[in-house]
């Protein structure tokens, strides 16, 4: 089997065969088959963490799982168990390219408009075998959405599949990210969903040069031309586009009542980090009611299929006891924060224990909006604006108020500051979000 290291590369996405150093070892990305792991493969995974890492996993925000700290000499065996569960792929081209996201509850869901799971797995299969396309920067991404309950269409992705209705049938309507937003370029049959994607892809791939990292929003006006007159043969009209509808994270969280008799279950781990012990609770809770698999999303929740509320709420209780978020009213919800100190090199600040004193605070205050806490001007656990983003540098914290961590800090002060005046930092949201 071909297993490449790779250590300090920049700008890419970790994965299993190339997996990338940070401050508390190699991080190693395994990405699910279609967006879910089944019960076992998660069980097994979370003891791999512990074995041939530190114990810490990440749930990032394209759907993926990430084991931490793990020692170059421990990888060949943490691959050999990958490799064992069916989700380690031939090369690192063809794993970079697996780059797919779909909705959560595919297949679950009574009010999606179509169960895309199909479509997903044609489309990750031909990207996995269409060597051609292992040319696409290790960031392109796809997005399938049945546009039921939980869309994603508040995600971005290169090439987007959405499920819609042209009068009785449902059929696909087909997207690129653009600087502009989503330019919806037409409809094709369920059938034929995952070819146009594919198509897509192929002509940006003739309008870039070998090697650039370029996304499809990146494209000149001519090179989106060449793409949009690429696909018009194939794809039939809309009369409308898709809905932008997308739910408030608040209420895809907890108990989910699907309709029709089917309830899911949707669990956080707070700013994505869950340790080894806490999945294995969580994971042995499902299994006594009879879960059989675990959906991973974007928003960092893990989801599944329950028999009945109560189970439901059983599970819920049980995930809470462990340490994840069960309950849409907590306000860890409303923070994002990165790994920090010592896990990331970029910055000496402890993100994640000060975005649980932040979170403490928040209540106090009444401030309902969303807060960002990042290490560094990267800003990598939220790339849009927050309500309130404290930006590190050099042990202090930046202010910025409604932006991102890329944005000019109003001014800088220490975590301690910061608690000993929280009425300073509080002020300007007082009654904001309150009618």
């Amino acid at each position: 089997m071909n297993r490449a290291v790779a250590f300090e590369v920049k700008g890419w996405c970790p994965g299993a065969l190339t997996p990338m150093q940070s401050g508390d070892g190699l991080i190693v990305r395994v990405r699910p088959r279609c967006g879910m792991f089944s019960l076992d493969q998660l069980i097994v995974l979370a003891d791999a963490a512990r074995r041939f890492g530190n114990g810490h996993i990440d749930l990032t925000r394209r759907a993926n799982l990430q084991i931490r700290g793990v020692g170059e000499e421990n990888l060949p065996g943490l691959q050999d168990v990958i490799g064992a569960l069916g989700l380690l792929d031939p090369t690192p081209e063809a794993e970079a390219v697996r780059n797919l996201m779909i909705s959560p509850l595919a297949g679950i869901d009574p009010g999606e408009v179509l169960n895309i799971s199909g479509i997903a797995g044609d489309l990750a299969r031909m990207l996995a075998s269409e060597q051609d396309l292992w040319a696409l920067p290790s960031k392109f991404g796809f997005v399938v959405d049945g546009c039921g309950s939980l869309t994603l269409a508040g995600e971005r992705a290169d090439i987007r599949l959405a499920a819609i209705r042209l009068g009785a049938a449902p059929a696909v309507a087909v997207g690129l990210d653009t600087q502009a937003g989503i330019e919806w370029l037409g409809s094709v049959s369920p059938a034929t969903a995952a070819a146009a994607a594919m198509e897509a892809a192929y002509a940006f791939l003739k309008v870039i040069s070998n090697g650039t990292r370029q996304r499809m929003r990146d494209l000149s006006v001519e090179g989106l031309a060449f793409v949009r007159s690429a696909m018009k043969r194939r794809l039939d009209p809309l009369t409308r586009d898709p809905p932008k509808i997308d739910v408030s994270l608040d209420r895809r969280v907890g108990l989910l009542d699907l309709g029709l008799g089917r309830f899911a279950v949707g669990v956080v781990a707070p700013f994505g980090r869950v340790e080894t012990d806490q999945l294995r609770k969580c994971a042995g809770e499902m299994a006594a009611f009879g879960v059989k698999e675990i959906r991973l999303s974007p928003w960092r929740i893990l989801y599944a299929e329950v028999s009945s509320a109560s189970a439901g709420n059983a599970i819920l209780a049980a995930a809470g006891a462990a340490g994840f978020v069960a309950e849409p009213c907590d306000p860890l919800l409303r923070i994002e924060a990165c790994p920090g100190a010592p896990a990331c090199r970029s910055t000496s600040l402890d993100t994640r224990g000060d975005a649980r004193r932040l979170a403490e605070l928040l209540p106090r205050f009444g401030f309902e909006g969303t807060a960002h806490v990042s290490g560094c001007a990267k800003g990598c656990a939220k790339s849009d604006a927050a309500d309130l983003t404290l930006v590190g540098a050099d042990g202090l914290y930046g202010i910025v108020r409604n932006g991102t961590a890329q944005d000019r800090p109003a001014r800088s002060c220490s975590f301690a500051a910061l608690v000993a005046d929280p009425d300073a930092l509080f002020d300007r949201f007082q009654g904001r979000h309150h009618d």
